[in-house]
């Protein structure tokens, strides 16, 4: 993964990617991840929970959706959750939750930037889950493995059988 030449952000705003959408940073275009199977896999249980819920507690799931953290950075996670109203086609106001799912060839020090830039941002919750090794994490002032994913306030409890099975 690496950056590509310099452009405006209205011009990244208005390009597509033949593979994978691409993340802006300080006027630079940057690859993500390619996702295999299980990640895929993973961010559809975790949308999927989301979704099941959005009625009942005004949840607005949704996926890989570019969001504008500041002027110069676009960011997509892989899952985001907003509450509890529906964002703007570019969100400039922080969800609920993001979760990002690791992808083989992610660098963890890339991730881990990336989560703090969300916490930064003022994302609530801050999750990192890990298809291969079947593991949880939750980013609050450092990264930490936990025994399953929470939102106390909604009461909101995701163990790992709802995620990798």
């Amino acid at each position: 993964m690496g950056a590509e030449a310099t452009i405006p952000l209205e011009q990244y705003l208005h390009t597509t990617f033949p593979d994978v959408d691409r993340e802006y940073r300080d006027g630079e275009i940057v690859e993500r991840g390619l996702p295999d199977y299980l990640h895929g896999r993973v961010q559809a249980a975790l949308v999927a929970f989301f979704w099941a819920l959005r009625s009942e507690l005004a949840l607005f799931p949704c996926v890989e959706t570019r969001m504008r953290l500041r002027s110069n950075l676009i960011l997509i996670p892989d899952v985001a959750v907003f509450y509890p109203n529906e964002p703007s086609r570019v969100p400039d106001t922080p969800p609920l939750l993001v979760a990002e799912v690791l992808s083989l060839d992610d660098r963890l020090t890339a991730v881990r930037e990336k989560l703090e830039e969300y916490k930064a941002w003022g994302v609530p919750h801050v999750w990192l889950v890990d298809p291969h090794a079947k593991r949880l994490y939750m980013c609050d002032q450092s990264l930490m493995e936990v025994a399953s994913l929470q939102i106390p306030e909604l009461g909101i409890e995701l163990l790992p059988g709802r995620i990798f099975d």
